[in-house]
């Protein structure tokens, strides 16, 4: 594990592969961290990747650079952090992949800089939170699902996460996952990135940013605004939805017009911790994208 200033913040990463290797991002959800991928990483650097994995903003070892930067969660700022990322580390094209907070961000920072991008594998297919839609009532089911996301709407939620995160994490993952069955050891080696000092800051003000409930950080404004035309993925791209995922009833399949590029979508036997639970498939996923792109 090392650590590389990028834009607002010294990002922790562990980087895996030929330093000459065509370049990976893999990217972590919340509440989860780069641990994630441990069995995907192996897959794809016997195919010659360069895997960077870093911990995102609020949590692990990642840290913010100033104290006097707001410890903002939206989407800008996930995708605005991986686009520092690539530049610090010169990365070339690149292929971004991701699930949940993750997929946000790779999908984020594809639409805000394709140019920047190779391609892209993300769960959830398009992944930009349109924050407009959101301040609007879904089903009952759905409401059900996202509970969490009401709950840290409230001071009494904030308090909550702060006292009791790894009890509410793993309920998450119990929760999302259904069929997947995690032992304590790998719980516990992820949820060491829970302890980050901004991790509560940054998961409130995700979710009030995402309702509608919280302001986003101005030096973001001009991208959100972006955000919110809801651009389309322009790159090659693999999506992904879990059998299993509770988030995603129904699954994304009807994200394929968001697509204008070379898109396949799959569906695969897991829930929402996909890269846990099948990293074959997730490897795989990133190879076809690395097949149509080289």
């Amino acid at each position: 594990m090392h650590s590389v200033p990028a834009g607002v913040l010294d990002v922790a990463l562990l980087d895996d592969g030929p330093a000459d290797g065509w370049p990976v991002v893999l990217t972590h959800g919340f509440p989860y961290d780069v641990h994630a991928y441990d069995e995907v990483v192996p897959l794809l650097t016997a195919e010659g990747a360069r895997v960077v994995r870093p911990w995102l903003r609020g949590h692990g070892p990642t840290r913010f650079r100033s104290p006097a930067t707001p410890r903002s969660g939206q989407q800008a700022a996930l995708g605005s952090d991986l686009l520092a990322l690539l530049d610090a580390l010169t990365l070339e094209a690149p292929i971004l992949a991701g699930y949940d907070w993750g997929g946000l961000a790779s999908c984020v920072a594809t639409v805000l800089r394709p140019d920047r991008v190779a391609g892209l594998v993300s769960l959830a297919s398009y992944d930009v939170i349109d924050v407009a839609a959101q301040r609007r009532p879904q089903t009952p089911g759905l409401e059900h699902a996202v509970w969490y996301q009401h709950l840290l709407q409230t001071e009494r939620g904030r308090g909550v996460l702060a006292a009791h995160r790894r009890e509410l994490c793993r309920m998450l993952w119990q929760q999302w996952s259904p069929r997947w069955r995690f032992d304590d050891a790998l719980f516990d080696r992820t949820a060491e990135a829970f302890d980050n000092p901004d991790f509560v800051d940054v998961v409130v003000h995700a979710y009030r940013h995402a309702l509608g409930n919280a302001d986003g950080d101005p030096a973001y404004g001009e991208r959100e605004a972006r955000l919110a035309r809801r651009p389309p993925v322009t790159v090659p791209a693999v999506t992904l939805d879990g059998t299993d995922d509770t988030l995603k009833p129904g699954g994304t399949a009807d994200h394929a017009a968001m697509f204008t590029g070379r898109h396949e979508h799959r569906v695969v036997e897991a829930g929402h911790a996909l890269p846990y639970e099948a990293p074959d498939a997730f490897a795989d996923a990133v190879l076809t994208v690395h097949a149509w792109t080289r």
